[in-house]
C-alpha cells in the first residue's frame, strides 16, 4: 500500500505530513520513529497526522508526533505548515486547526507566510504543569528560569551571551528535571533589545531543532513577564526569524513566519511495520 506524504518546513523545523482522513493508517511508536528517522525513513523533526475534525468549528484535526514516537500537544511551526498545506489544497485564506492544545485559527498572509493564533499562555504551576506549587516567573533552579505552557511546557533561561550555552548538554539534563512532571522544552534566550531576541530551544522528545514556534512564543511571553521585552518581538532562531505578538486585549499569542514545501512522495506501508 503506497501512502502519499508531504515534506515541509517552517524556518528549518521540518515535518512529514500524512493525510489520514484519506489513508487511515495505523500508527505506533515504532512506525513513527522509523518514518522520522533521517537514515532509515523519510526524516523529520515531527510527523504530522491530519484527520477529520471532531469539532464542527474546525477545518481539520492535527496531531503532532515527536521523532521519539510520543505525541506533542502543540507545534507552532507545524501549525503554520498545515495552514500552508490547506491553502495549497483549498485556496482559502483562513482555517481553524483542532489540536490537543485547543482550536488554533490560522491566516494566510502570502504563499510562504502564515500567521497562527497560538491561544492564551498558561502561567499557573498546575497548567505548565509543574510537580508542585512554585513561582513560575522564577523557578527554584540555577539561573531562575521562567515557565509557561503554550499547549506544551516551556522553560526559559535568560542569558547574557547565547554562544556560551550548550543547549544540547543542558537541555538533555533539564528536560527531565523532577520539577517538570511531564518533561519540558528548554529555551535559552539572549535579549538583543526590547523588540528582538536570539533563541535556541531543546525540544522535549525531539532535541535541538533549527526553530521552535511554541518556544518562540514562550520566550516572548516570559520576557514580557520579566520586564525584558515589549509585546511585539522578532525572534531570531537558527533556521530563521519569527514575529511574535502577545496581544494585550485578547491575551492571545500570534505567531507569523515562513513555511516551505520541500517535496512530496510516497512510501510503502509494509516497509514501516508496527
Amino acid at each position: 500500500m503506497n501512502i502519499p506524504f508531504y515534506k515541509m518546513h517552517g524556518i528549518g523545523n521540518d515535518f512529514v505530513i500524512i493525510d489520514n482522513s484519506v489513508n487511515n493508517i495505523e500508527l505506533n511508536e515504532r512506525r513513527i520513529k522509523t518514518l522520522c528517522d533521517r537514515r532509515y525513513g523519510i526524516g523529520c523533526d515531527q510527523l504530522i497526522v491530519l484527520s477529520k475534525p471532531k469539532d464542527s468549528n474546525a477545518d481539520i484535526y492535527v496531531q503532532f508526533f515527536n521523532e521519539g514516537g510520543d505525541e506533542a500537544g502543540a507545534c507552532g511551526n507545524g501549525s503554520r505548515c498545515v495552514a500552508g498545506w490547506l491553502h495549497h489544497k483549498y485556496q482559502r485564506k483562513e482555517f481553524v486547526l483542532q489540536t490537543n492544545a485547543g482550536l488554533l485559527p490560522t491566516e494566510v498572509i502570502d504563499e510562504h507566510t502564515m500567521k497562527v493564533n497560538m491561544g492564551k499562555p498558561r502561567v499557573k504551576w498546575q497548567e505548565v504543569p509543574l510537580a508542585h506549587d512554585v513561582d513560575t516567573l522564577a523557578l527554584p533552579l540555577a539561573g531562575s528560569p521562567s515557565a509557561v505552557s503554550m499547549g506544551n511546557p516551556h522553560v526559559t533561561f535568560f542569558v547574557e551571551d547565547l554562544t556560551t550555552v550548550d543547549p544540547v548538554f543542558s537541555g538533555k539534563i533539564l528536560e527531565k528535571d523532577p520539577l517538570f512532571s511531564e518533561g519540558a522544552n528548554i529555551g535559552f534566550v539572549q535579549m538583543l533589545d526590547r523588540q528582538s531576541m536570539r533563541v535556541r530551544v531543546w525540544e522535549r522528545g525531539a532535541g535541538l531543532t533549527l526553530a521552535c514556534g511554541s518556544g518562540a512564543c514562550a520566550s516572548v511571553v516570559n520576557a514580557v513577564r520579566r520586564g525584558f521585552a515589549d509585546r511585539y518581538c522578532e525572534v531570531k532562531m537558527d533556521g530563521g526569524n519569527l514575529i511574535i505578538e502577545w496581544d494585550e486585549e485578547t491575551d492571545n499569542v500570534l505567531m507569523t513566519g515562513a513555511i516551505h514545501f520541500s517535496f512530496t512522495g510516497q512510501f510503502q506501508l509494509d516497509d514501516y511495520p508496527l
